[in-house]
């Protein structure tokens, strides 16, 4: 379960509850995210590229595999690798996806698009928020290659979103950890800061220990395959891919004394 315990730089007597997010690929993640007790998953495929969304058969399984006492699946919404500056096209994809991942269960989804100067795109987040209907809407780490990302927390606040995950700009989070500091600062409480990207048992204690509202992490190890046959133009052979790992995953459970 989550745990309850003040947040440094808040008012006296006030408690939060950080929450723990495992982002996972498959049903075995979620059950793994159950026994860890993290209150949501961010379900996606091929978290190597960043995480793309996930098959609307996976979103099925993900929460039928929940079900109703495990955690909430969030879909990330991500219709290709690379920056998150989309066309009408992939716009289009993005917004149908967001309409199936929830017809198929799912809690909420995690979304990003940027415009052509790399800012927060409204009028393309607008209409993904919309699509989403009142479920909750999470900004991923599309912040994280923003310009200013107080800024774009401004934005997203405006938006209504419920949370926003980032690494603080850096592309571990404990290397941010300064920004995230601020984003904290920033957020007011009105919208929630979730810590993501690299988060492990040797630094999830002192990012817990800001103030973030949640902890993001994905307990991942790599499986590879032998092959020779090469498969892609970004793999030697059949090449790889990454599992969620329990011993991992409730490593960093540990590591917060949970």
């Amino acid at each position: 379960m989550p745990s309850t315990r003040r947040a440094p730089g808040r008012m006296e007597g006030v408690t939060r509850t950080l929450a723990l997010e495992l982002a996972v690929q498959d049903p075995a993640g979620v059950r793994i995210a159950t026994e860890v007790g993290a209150v949501r998953v961010e379900l996606a495929t091929a978290l190597a590229l960043g995480g793309l969304t996930p098959s609307q058969a996976t979103v099925e399984l993900a929460v039928e595999t929940a079900g109703d006492s495990g955690p909430e699946v969030h879909v990330l919404i991500r219709p290709r690798a690379g920056g998150f500056h989309y066309d009408a096209d992939e716009l289009v994809v993005a917004e149908r996806d967001v309409r199936l991942a929830l017809a198929s269960g799912a809690a909420g989804v995690v979304i990003g698009a940027l415009d052509a100067e790399g800012r927060l795109d409204s009028d393309a987040m607008t209409r993904l928020r919309d699509a989403a209907g009142g479920a909750s809407v999470t900004l991923h780490r599309a912040i994280d290659v923003t310009a200013d990302p107080l800024a774009t927390l401004a934005a997203a606040r405006s938006l209504g979103l419920r949370r926003v995950l980032t690494s603080g700009g850096a592309s571990a989070a404990i290397d941010g950890i300064d920004t995230l500091r601020a984003l904290v600062a920033a957020a007011e409480g009105e919208i929630e800061i979730m810590a993501g990207s690299g988060v492990d048992a040797a630094t999830a204690p002192a990012l817990a220990a800001i103030g973030v509202d949640a902890l993001h992490f994905s307990a991942k190890r790599a499986v590879r395959e032998d092959g020779g046959v090469r498969m892609g133009s970004a793999s030697d052979g059949v090449g790889g891919y990454e599992v969620t790992d329990r011993d991992i995953a409730l490593g960093v459970r540990a590591a917060l004394g949970l």
